[in-house]
């Protein structure tokens, strides 16, 4: 159970990292919407739409 909160706490911890209300409504939807999934890992394909938003906004 401790593996899957941590999981959790580090995708919420990477999303708010990008997070800023100055994003464009799309990215900030994005966010949104990852932020409230109900599991404690994302698929591929949204692991690249963080990854390229982290990226984008220089986060490290």
């Amino acid at each position: 159970m401790r593996l899957v909160c941590d999981a959790c706490g580090g995708l919420h911890l990477r999303i708010s990292r990008v997070y800023s209300d100055s994003l464009e409504e799309t990215v900030k939807s994005l966010l949104q919407l990852l932020g409230k999934l109900n599991r404690p890992y994302l698929t591929a394909v949204e692991e690249k739409l963080l990854n390229l938003l982290e990226s984008e906004y220089e986060i490290r």
